[in-house]
């Protein structure tokens, strides 16, 4: 079973947790008790042990191994358990220079398997979770504005999108997955497309024909227009001869995000920020709604 899970038979490492999963909750309550927090740490766990599958040399050790992830989860919370401001979460993210999730989770042979399963999150968990494991705008005051909720909430999110992707992993092992990689390519080449048409002569046709006649634009939070509050927001970068870089792009059902950086001229170097998050939600294949958060230059893991 542990051999098969190691050749990437997703089917085969559902039934490897499974067969432990008892063990795991009972190391997860004798740390922290009978409380929700058990729970969370043994399918954070489930997740952890996906990513790290390469890291067990012993089959037969599986078990154990399986239950010191847990235990060294559960050792994590109770050292974050200490008083924080609310409007401070990002004090309880690991530190900047750690692997982020995407990058864990692109090295792993279950990619695909992942991704498909956050695809089949509801819209809300999924904006969170696309996010925070899968773009550098993760910290909990940059979704909040991405999302257009408050801080507290992308806490319960994540925290219902962890659990609901460790049911959706289970439930989905059998399946055929589409191919990560070629999705993730047609993201980037439509980005960068729509990025060149808008730098280009196409502006008004790709305002037109891409974001829906009552389309939503939301900046830093706060609900900023329509496609008119799009044109000058464009207007006011482009007019100062500030160009638009694509760094990355991921998507996930209707939802899409670009990651970019502003090229400012030598002229006015701090006329823009270093950088944006666009959070586009689709509708009938247009964009319904736009959210728009800026990067000062400041990687987001804390």
């Amino acid at each position: 079973m542990v051999t098969s899970a190691l050749t990437g038979e997703v089917s085969a490492f559902v039934v490897l947790t499974e067969r432990h999963r008892a063990g795991m909750r009972a190391t997860a309550i004798a740390v922290l008790g009978y409380t929700d927090e058990a729970e969370d740490a043994v399918q954070d766990a489930v997740l952890t042990a996906l990513q790290r599958l390469s890291d067990l040399r012993e089959p037969a050790a599986a078990g154990a191994w399986l239950r010191q992830i847990v235990r060294n989860n559960c050792l994590m919370r109770l050292r974050q358990r200490q008083p924080v401001p609310v409007a401070e979460p990002e004090s309880l993210l690991p530190p900047a220079d750690d692997p982020r999730p995407d990058e864990v989770i692109e090295r792993s042979h279950a990619r695909d398997w992942v991704r498909h399963a956050v695809g089949l999150l509801s819209p809300a968990l999924r904006e969170v979770t696309l996010l925070r494991y899968f773009t550098e705008f993760r910290s909990y005051r940059q979704i909040a504005q991405l999302c257009g909720i408050p801080e507290e909430t992308v806490g319960s999110r994540l925290r219902d999108g962890r659990r609901a992707l460790t049911r959706t992993l289970q439930e989905s092992s059998g399946d055929a997955h589409p191919e990560a990689d070629l999705e993730a390519d047609g993201h980037r080449r439509l980005a960068r497309q729509h990025l060149a048409a808008m730098q280009g002569d196409e502006y008004e046709r790709v305002i037109e024909d891409w974001y829906q006649p009552d389309l939503s634009v939301v900046a830093l939070g706060g609900l900023a227009g329509d496609r008119s509050a799009l044109r000058l927001m464009m207007d006011y970068t482009f007019s100062a001869g500030v160009g638009i870089r694509l760094r990355d792009a991921t998507a996930s059902g209707n939802v899409l995000v670009w990651e970019t950086d502003f090229l400012n001229p030598a002229s006015d170097p701090d006329h823009c920020p270093a950088g944006s998050a666009w959070l586009f939600r689709m509708s009938r294949g247009r964009v319904a709604r736009l959210a728009v958060a800026y990067d000062t230059g400041v990687r987001s893991g804390s």
